[in-house]
């Protein structure tokens, strides 16, 4: 079975359960559970005759042999028991609930959906893609909320591409959702290496991954997505559920992908001594930070400088603010500049991410040994935004849209890239800026831009009524995102 027919097959029954209550994120956080289990039995048997880490009253066979309240009742106690275990075991079951209200319907996705299925004998990517399409399509659930842990694949694609990690390099993502960076990673490194040894395949199993997510039910996901790739065992945890942003983990990698969670400034409620209520904003204060601040992203970014290896390299998406706020971020972009090589920036349009009005941009560094002199000699923008209209029904993100980028970027030999921009070509997307400039820009400002917008000098040539709709839309959002953001700093 190819993988679209087992999405809609899945997919499909989701249908049914809906009109019991159950949310497109229950499902699949409820298919979890099962695939697990399911995948667990298999491994017993031939060819692999492994030992299950399910412990046997609560395994795959004793869901089949029960049906209406029995079964009701045993599969919530096997959510609860699995949950105080250790392991990749204990990440996956943890806190979870029964959330079928009818024990006719669970008995049906077990015997007649799951069951069907051998799933550890299909590829990796068969069933990975497979779970991968139920995780997009509960992503565009906008009511489910889901979308906020979804990157858009063909943009993760791109930036792994030219990121190119190689085998024996570690990989993080201190902020990966649903593992979407980690898992194109993993794709990147088996398909360029197809001759990689016993031990190279086992240190891509169990060694070369790490993330962290701060909601357990997105790490729970995240975890069985990339079991189902073939990433982790019970032994490895691939997945630290908890704020990545609350302390230096201590731990150092080669290669950081991450696309941070945007929004608001969140508090938190302090209750002293005396009982007295307070409200504190979330401001990290760590050693290794070059300033404090309350800016979520701006926080994010030094932490990723913070866990990159020396010459260690990282993609971070971003958004606008970070590019141009004053204050601690001025103070974060000279820092970056000097003690990073900071060498390429592209430049996201709207109307990729389902969080409606974040106009982003993903930067590109090196971390570098500490040096008088400033690391960044020359940083490329690529503007992918300038007069391109996306949006994710109509007109999706699709590869090719970012193969010019990929081409310029020229991972082989970064040093001699071309620009595409020039006096007599005014309409090229990829030029360079020397750090003098940089450094001399009003409070160092990398919101850099120079093409022409088409929209505002043509009138015999402005976009579809709905493109227009849609980019005003986005600009109200991003604008009243920042007024949220100025709100939160006068809060007292």
């Amino acid at each position: 079975m190819n993988t679209s027919t087992i999405v809609d097959k899945l997919w499909n029954y989701c249908n049914v359960l809906r009109d019991d209550g159950m949310s497109y994120g229950d499902y699949v956080e409820q298919l979890t559970y099962l695939l697990f289990l399911k995948m667990a039995d298999e491994r017993t048997r031939a060819p692999y005759h492994q030992t299950s880490p399910v412990p046997e009253p609560y395994g795959w066979a004793s869901l089949l042999g029960k049906d209406g309240d029995a079964l009701f009742d045993h599969y919530r106690h096997t959510l609860e028991a699995l949950g105080r275990e250790r392991g990749l075991l204990g990440l996956i079951f943890a806190k979870s609930q029964n959330k079928f209200q009818d024990p006719a319907k669970l008995r049906r996705l077990v015997v007649d959906l799951i069951d069907k299925e051998q799933w550890v004998s299909m590829s990796a990517d068969v069933k990975g893609d497979a779970y991968e399409g139920l995780l997009e399509k509960n992503a565009q659930d906008t009511k489910s909320g889901a979308g906020q842990y979804f990157t858009p694949r063909p943009l993760i694609q791109a930036i792994v591409e030219v990121m190119a990690p190689k085998p024996g390099e570690t990989v993080c993502d201190p902020a990966c959702g649903t593992g979407g960076f980690l898992l194109a990673a993993h794709d990147h490194v088996v398909q360029h290496n197809p001759h990689l040894t016993k031990d190279q395949r086992k240190k891509l199993k169990e060694e070369t991954f790490k993330g962290w997510e701060l909601v357990q039910a997105t790490a729970r996901l995240c975890a069985m997505n990339l079991l189902l790739h073939g990433i982790g065992s019970q032994d490895f945890e691939p997945i630290v559920v908890g704020d990545s942003l609350a302390a230096d983990p201590g731990d150092r990698f080669d290669v950081i992908l991450t696309n941070p969670p945007f929004g608001k400034k969140s508090s938190t409620t302090i209750v002293g001594e005396e009982g007295k209520v307070s409200k504190e904003r979330d401001v990290v204060e760590r050693g290794d930070f070059w300033t404090t601040t309350s800016n979520k992203q701006l926080n994010f970014v030094q932490h990723v400088k913070t866990l990159l290896r020396q010459n260690g390299r990282a993609a971070v998406v971003v958004p606008d603010n970070v590019l141009f706020e004053g204050g601690a971020g001025e103070t974060i972009r000279r820092k970056l500049l000097h003690e990073c090589d900071v060498h390429t920036l592209l430049r996201l349009p709207t109307g990729l991410f389902y969080a409606q009005g974040v106009k982003a941009n993903v930067l590109f560094f090196d971390k570098k040994p500490a040096s008088e002199t400033p690391w960044t000699k020359t940083l490329w923008v690529y503007d992918l935004r300038t007069n391109r209209h996306f949006t994710l029904k109509t007109n999706p993100l699709q590869r090719e849209d970012l193969d010019e980028f990929v081409r310029c970027f020229n991972s082989a030999n970064r040093h001699a890239r071309t620009a595409t921009w020039s006096p007599a070509a005014p309409e090229g997307r990829w030029r360079a800026y020397d750090y003098e400039e940089l450094i001399n820009r009003d409070k160092a400002s990398l919101d850099i831009f120079w093409l022409k917008d088409e929209s505002l000098s043509d009138s015999d040539n402005l976009p579809a009524p709905e493109v227009i709709a849609a980019e005003i839309v986005d600009d109200l959002e991003a604008a009243l995102e920042q007024f949220r953001l100025m709100a939160a700093e006068a809060e007292p």
